[in-house]
């Protein structure tokens, strides 16, 4: 009888994008402050390819929870990092956009871990006793890249902006419309704070689903 093939999961295709995506968003970091068309360019392909590892994923026949894990946190990383330079141009908005910080990782790591209590094969799964809202969200996978793809444009727009400030030593090139940047930010805006109702969304649900296993734990001990 044969033996299966030993798979490496590390080396999984989808895996091996997400590490292009990491490295890409090291490099957008890099550059952020003084290159800001080579930022956008990078950080903009690394976000895009959160679309192609999961369809990899299915097409080889690689999903993984560490792919999972690896996409997600990728994800949260890159927004961040992109917030924390936002927040140091607009000292005005620091508040603002740190608190953005703490819904998107909170929420995500409560819905990651109200997931894995449920015993959920995926984040993505949602239960019918969880929120309409979120099973769309999840589910969709257009209504997902809209409400993510949306989210990303707002904060670059608000990148570029940073550069038209009197402050700025770095000056954004003269076939970049400005206008046309403010038009993306207020285009995306509405998509942005729909993220954010998103996310508050999440979190409520998952801290719920938290309480009621909570609950069902300790009705078991007291039988």
């Amino acid at each position: 009888m044969a033996r299966p093939t030993k798979e490496n999961v590390f080396l999984f295709v989808p895996n091996l994008i997400g590490y292009v995506r990491v490295i890409l968003a090291v490099l957008s970091l890099l550059v952020m402050p003084t290159r800001p068309l080579t930022c956008v360019a990078l950080y903009c392909v690394s976000c895009l390819l959160d679309a192609v590892d999961g369809n990899a994923a299915r097409y080889f026949n690689q999903c993984s929870r560490f792919g999972a894990v690896l996409d997600m946190v990728t994800d949260r990383c890159t927004t961040i990092c992109m917030l924390c330079h936002l927040a140091s141009v607009f000292p005005s908005a620091a508040v603002v956009f740190q608190l953005l910080i703490s819904l998107d990782l909170s929420s995500h790591y409560m819905h990651m871990y109200s997931s894995l209590v449920a015993g959920a094969a995926s984040h993505k799964m949602i239960s019918k006793s969880r929120s309409a809202i979120l099973r769309a969200y999840y589910s969709n996978s257009h209504v997902l890249f809209l409400f993510c793809a949306g989210n990303e444009l707002f904060f670059v727009a608000v990148y570029l902006l940073s550069f038209t400030l009197a402050a700025s030593t770095v000056a954004l090139p003269a076939w970049l419309p400005v206008a046309g940047l403010q038009w993306l930010a207020l285009a995306t805006l509405p998509i942005c704070a729909g993220k954010q109702i998103i996310s508050v969304i999440q979190m409520v649900g998952a801290s719920r689903a938290l309480a009621e296993k909570d609950l069902a734990e300790r009705a078991e001990k007291q039988l």
